[in-house]
């Protein structure tokens, strides 16, 4: 039997939120920004105490970190982004270190309860239906933990396929609201980025599955790859650069094992025209997260080849990705699931792309990460390393090597410096030992 639809206001739905409850936020774009408003409304008002606030990334207000809530909300995310950077830096706020592949799991073992999720989906259709619209990831889990979901109905929802979609007896609670979901316009690709792209779109072959990360970085490789022919996604995010590609035709899916034809992702983030792009589409599927970020999937698809960027790289091919020394500045994401499994793809390749410096000029290719950073990508995992300098491949080298090789890709002036770190590192016999063994 179909489940009643009777919406009511935002105040409402958040009384069945108690002390000491965990809620999750669905993600990204698509964030309930009424419930978070009227759920911290209880807060000022002295009705709530030590409520844990879950999500992934977030765009939009994130006003539960704020000073005034401590001791009300315990910010626990599983990914850091620039909306709560400040506060957990500050410690005002927390994050959870997990991989983004594992944490539907989280929920669904019950390694973290989730009592409430609130959620934004689109109106429902005549079969009783509503669509998570672009993002799934987490969400889904949440909804089959939780004790109460809280759903907003906002008609700037996309209706997307996949595991997006869901019975409204799915809902307890139903909530109206017609603000325009979260936008997110990258930047245009500096001069380094499109040289890095060119590198990068020189490493995939005909044929390949794609993932890559967030950023202009991505864009760049997607702009050289105009040429190439059958390319497949299967990612945890996408945005507007794949557009282009799909309508030529370059990107259609046909090379791939699994969801053969089909753009597969968990979330998506980008303009409105990414948002009208995945609207009733049956060509993208929106996935949950455990799926889309399973290496033994991921491995499965012929060419997988994974990009991902680094906010700092040592001699040794360990990747930090997720902090500024100690002080957390995004999350482990799904760097290490698309590494993996798209090393163990046949024919697959696993790149780190990065600039060999910041936009402010300080190094990126250090001796050793700085103290307290994050290695995301260990030097067990990494294979291809390409900065605006070339593209090496790490994998089988070994330290003495690796060191070499990175070091001919940092910036110019910095290679001296790296040298001779090595030097003193492994002693007279690193010069002997590069010389002969690398081309």
């Amino acid at each position: 039997m179909k489940k009643p639809y009777r919406p009511v206001s935002a105040e409402e739905a958040v009384r069945v939120i108690k002390s000491g409850d965990h809620v999750h936020i669905s993600s990204v774009s698509n964030v309930p920004q009424c419930l978070i408003q009227a759920l911290c409304e209880r807060g000022r008002r002295g009705e709530l105490q030590n409520v844990y606030i879950h999500h992934l990334h977030t765009e939009g207000a994130a006003p539960y970190v704020n000073p005034e809530f401590e001791g009300i909300f315990q910010h626990n995310a599983f990914f850091v982004g620039a909306n709560v950077r400040e506060s957990v830096q500050k410690g005002l706020a927390d994050y959870i270190p997990v991989f983004l592949g594992e944490i539907s799991r989280l929920y669904r073992e019950r390694y973290i309860k989730c009592n409430v999720a609130m959620i934004q989906v689109c109106p429902p259709d005549k079969f009783g239906y509503v669509s998570l619209g672009s993002s799934v990831d987490a969400t889904l889990a949440a909804i089959e933990s939780s004790e109460f979901t809280i759903a907003v109905v906002n008609k700037h929802v996309p209706h997307t396929y996949g595991d997006s979609q869901i019975p409204i007896s799915k809902i307890d609670i139903f909530v109206e609201d017609d603000c325009p979901i979260e936008t997110v316009e990258f930047s245009q690709p500096t001069q380094v980025e499109k040289t890095i792209g060119r590198y990068c779109a020189e490493l995939i072959e005909d044929g390949a599955c794609l993932q890559m990360g967030i950023g202009s970085i991505p864009n760049a490789i997607l702009s050289c790859l105009r040429n190439h022919k059958n390319l497949g996604i299967h990612t945890e995010m996408f945005s507007d650069g794949i557009l282009d590609l799909v309508k030529r035709g370059v990107i259609n899916g046909s090379n791939k094992v699994l969801d053969k034809g089909k753009i597969v992702s968990t979330f998506v983030m980008g303009s409105q025209k990414i948002y009208k792009f995945i609207d009733n589409n049956p060509e993208v599927l929106l996935k949950d997260v455990e799926y889309t970020n399973d290496p033994f999937i991921i491995a499965q698809q012929p060419k997988m080849t994974s990009i991902n960027s680094g906010i700092q790289i040592d001699l040794s091919g360990q990747v930090c990705a997720d902090s500024l020394g100690p002080r957390i500045y995004s999350g482990v994401g799904g760097q290490i699931d698309f590494v993996y499994g798209s090393s163990r793809s046949k024919g697959g390749e696993a790149i780190i792309a990065m600039a060999s410096t910041t936009s402010k000029g300080i190094n990126k290719i250090v001796p050793s990460l700085d103290l307290g950073s994050g290695a995301v990508t260990t030097r067990n995992h990494i294979h291809w390393l390409i900065t605006e300098y070339g593209a090496v491949n790490l994998y089988g080298r070994s330290l003495q090597e690796r060191a070499k090789l990175i070091t001919s890709v940092a910036h110019p002036k910095y290679q001296e410096m790296l040298d001779e770190a090595a030097f003193n590192r492994f002693g007279s016999h690193y010069h002997y030992i590069c010389s002969h063994s690398i081309p």
